[in-house]
């Protein structure tokens, strides 16, 4: 008997690729003034522990992926978990919802960095809202006609970005002998740990987007093999890549620049480097980086809302067709422009930071619960699950004082996640629950 050709396509590499990919979007980009601006010369450190936090949430992704291997992934992970009731609804909208938030952070970070390229050309300046609200038509229009478009994009953008931030931390490292910002760095510059750990926290979802190899883990190759390798190269890869990105930035420019160029720190940060040239590439690097993590999470997202109601735990209409589209691509696509345009950065960071934190926290627990089944060491996962936790609640309980409106949003929309899925279960037919 001739043994039929595995349909398995997805190599090491590309699963690696899948997961930096996910994580080098626009978060950096977006977030790294702002974290910054709270950890100031503890930067590096707040990143490393948002990444000590991403790092004990692979191994229980790696674990779960391995037993639950499905496209749905964090989805099918939580019904594996809790089943499929009120709790593991509510979560699962919550991680559709901050797919959304995700989408307003990409696109406020185009908007940050587009005026630049345009101050470039000696245009006149053009509001931000515009280029915000552009690149999401765009990339939805982009959506609606080819998928393939969309792939072929986004596997552009990785090669792009990641040979732009790569050179960046290299040419940042040489320069930073001798220069006099570096003192900046010194302990006697952090902010105090606490803050520190806020800082990390706020911008946790510089981190997101590993979790996306879980869907890949139906198609790849030697998954015993592959999986966990995927997921501690890529989130171990990233951790390294952000925490010398932070160290450059912080080591190259003053606070004050720091503070001006928040919103485009990295092209500013470029700059003293290589001139306005590798300013002016820095920011072409965001706007590439931004767009195609636009385009993919577009997708991503309007698949949760569809697998969601497929699971019955979004309402069914969500699985009707637009334009030969899931309505939910559409929907995704007007939460996020209104998202986008009527909050500012930290609050957006906060609520996405927050969702996922939660997410992950669900999911390490999900991993404890299920250890012996899925071979993992229970230690780990629930140390996985206590990070993520209590860094929610830091998250929160901090900035109530600082930022009250991120953390009001945050905490209202996990809220009305829950509160709509205890409605739709309640008003949904029996022969469906």
């Amino acid at each position: 008997m001739v043994k039929k050709k595995s349909k398995n396509t997805i190599k090491l590499k590309d699963a690696i690729a899948i997961g930096i990919g996910g994580m080098v979007g626009g978060g950096i980009f977006a977030v790294l003034g702002l974290a910054v601006s709270l950890a100031k010369g503890g930067t590096p450190v707040a990143f490393l522990f948002a990444g000590i936090i991403a790092l004990f949430t692979a191994y229980s992704y790696s674990k779960l992926s391995l037993s639950f291997p499905d496209r749905g992934g964090t989805v099918r992970f939580v019904n594996e978990g809790f089943g499929r009731g009120i709790f593991s609804g509510g979560i699962n909208n919550v991680l559709w919802i901050s797919y959304i938030i995700m989408l307003s952070l990409y696109a406020s970070a185009f908007g940050s960095y587009a005026p630049n390229l345009i101050s470039i050309t000696g245009s006149k300046a053009i509001d931000t809202h515009i280029f915000v609200s552009g690149v999401v038509l765009l990339a939805t229009l982009i959506n609606y006609y080819s998928l393939k478009v969309v792939g072929e994009i986004e596997s552009l953008a990785v090669f792009i970005k990641l040979f732009i931030l790569l050179a960046f931390a290299g040419i940042g490292i040489y320069g930073l002998f001798g220069n006099a910002n570096i003192s900046q760095l010194n302990p006697a510059n952090w902010e105090s740990p606490l803050q520190l750990l806020t800082g990390g926290m706020v911008i946790f979802v510089a981190y997101e987007g590993f979790e996306l190899i879980a869907n890949a883990v139906p198609d790849m190759e030697n998954q015993k093999k592959n999986v966990p390798r995927a997921y501690f190269i890529s989130v171990g890869f990233v951790v390294l890549l952000y925490i010398i990105i932070a160290l450059v930035t912080v080591g190259s420019l003053s606070f004050d620049k720091i503070a001006t160029a928040k919103d485009y720190v990295l092209a500013a940060a470029a700059k003293p480097m290589i001139g306005q040239i590798g300013f002016t590439i820095m920011t072409v690097a965001a706007l590439i980086s931004t767009f195609s993590a636009i385009n993919a999470t577009l997708y991503g997202g309007s698949r949760v809302s569809y697998e969601l109601a497929e699971d019955h735990e979004l309402p069914h209409s969500f699985t009707d067709q637009f334009w030969d589209k899931p309505i939910g691509l559409l929907i995704t696509v007007i939460l996020t422009l209104l998202t986008a345009n009527f909050l500012n950065l930290e609050s957006i960071s906060t609520s996405g930071s927050a969702g996922f934190l939660l997410i992950f926290a669900v999911v390490n627990y999900v991993s404890f619960r299920k250890a012996k089944a899925i071979n993992a060491i229970k230690t780990v996962s629930l140390i996985g699950a206590l990070l993520s936790a209590i860094a929610f609640v830091v998250l929160i309980v901090q900035q109530t004082s600082s930022n009250f409106l991120g953390a009001a949003i945050s905490v209202g929309i996990i809220c009305i996640c829950f509160i709509v899925e205890w409605f739709y279960k309640k008003e949904e037919p029996k022969d469906n629950q």
